[in-house]
């Protein structure tokens, strides 16, 4: 810590990603940026990996390696930091941190390049974790798919936190992120003139009863000491004030934290839009698995905390912080034992930053952070 042509390069790093946001496996220019680094580091580098990822190896061939992850895609969000190195691309921003991210494992890399390593570290670079492509696969699940996890007995990865101060970090064994599906439900009634209701089924209408029932759900039909969320983001229907549309849609995200819970909600909202049929109309779901829970492994989360506490001193790492947010990490840590931890960059004394908020930035003092608990992690692993 406190090397400031490191932090300075970090920043720089970060900056300049920040200024070219790209999405969901069209990080083409980042894993330029990622690959031209790792080489000069001496790394063995494999582009492609997953359509964009990047893949680089340091240290001793050989199984016994420990992985490192950073996701690298951006946000369908228009900017409004103000900031100097804000987004040159319009109508895109990395407003999950993602760009810090790539920079804190860059950051890693280049610290345990100095280093003669007991044992071999993966980095993984990977596409696409905020969406999926047309087959309904993320970053995480394409690479997977190539075989990233070959040789590898542990996975870390990190999320920056902006409710968590810089110089802090959090770290929960067991379930920290919750299991996410969607859903696309259509209300089906019959249209017609807004001045005569009684001669038509409102969907409207209808879909103000069943979003009462879906709202429900988690305070009336699970168990209270179960944490869901069931929230519909986005409803479509009607074009003009006059006029009672044949139909409405009902976009939503289903949220729990166990996995029997999970088959549970999924049941209770089919019942729920079955109100629609009891009021005369009808309707058609569509439900889409996403990522699974997300669960820390115990040992290696007290392996980050040690290190975390190492570098910053007692009192830095915070317990608790799960969060019904999702993450595709989950599919690496459900093959080997892993830790998703947060990296706190709220600068001191300042305000809460919210993730995907238009607003988003973060303390670049914590980029330094980020590096050091990532590579003394991955050495205390591979020296046992």
């Amino acid at each position: 810590m406190g090397n400031r042509s490191f932090a300075q390069r970090l920043t720089a790093i970060r900056r300049d990603l920040h200024r070219h946001p790209e999405l969901a496996f069209q990080e083409v220019r980042t894993a330029g940026v990622v690959a031209e680094e790792l080489r000069a580091l001496g790394a063995r580098v494999r582009t492609g990996v997953g359509r964009t990822g990047v893949v680089a190896d340091l240290g001793p061939e050989g199984p016994g390696r420990i992985a490192l992850r950073a996701d690298m895609d951006a946000l369908p969000v228009q900017e409004e930091t103000g900031a100097e190195y804000a987004s040159l691309n319009p109508g895109r921003m990395h407003a999950c941190g993602h760009d810090a991210h790539v920079t804190c494992l860059l950051g890693a890399a280049m610290l345990l390049a100095r280093e003669p390593l007991p044992g071999g570290v993966r980095l993984l670079f990977q596409p696409s974790e905020e969406s999926h492509d047309t087959e309904g696969m993320s970053g995480a699940q394409r690479m997977l798919e190539e075989g990233i996890l070959d040789g590898v007995s542990a996975v870390l990865g990190l999320h920056v936190w902006g409710t968590l101060e810089t110089g802090r970090v959090g770290v929960q064994s067991g379930v920290v992120n919750a299991a996410v599906d969607t859903f696309r439900a259509e209300i089906k009634g019959t249209g017609g003139h807004g001045a005569h209701p009684d001669l038509t089924r409102d969907p409207i209408w209808i879909a103000s009863q069943v979003l009462a029932a879906l709202y429900a759900i988690p305070s009336r039909r699970i168990d209270p000491f179960a944490p869901c969320v069931i929230t519909v983001g986005a409803i479509h229907g009607g074009q003009a004030p006059n006029v009672i549309p044949s139909s409405v849609r009902l976009d939503g995200t289903i949220r729990s934290l166990d996995e029997g819970i999970r088959a549970r909600l999924a049941a209770e909202v089919e019942q729920a839009l079955g109100l629609a049929r009891s009021l005369g109309g009808d309707y058609s779901l569509e439900l889409q698995r996403g990522y699974p829970t997300l669960a820390n492994d115990e040992r290696m989360c007290a392996l980050v905390a040690a290190a975390a506490e190492g570098l910053l001193g007692p009192g830095s790492v915070a317990r608790g912080g799960r969060s019904m947010g999702s993450d595709d990490f989950a599919y690496l840590s459900q093959r080997v034992p892993g830790v998703y931890f947060n990296l706190g960059v709220k600068p001191p004394g300042g305000r809460d930053r919210s993730l995907h908020a238009p607003d988003f930035d973060l303390d670049e003092a914590a980029l330094e952070i980020g590096a050091e608990v990532l590579a003394r992690s991955a050495l205390a692993f591979l020296r046992g």
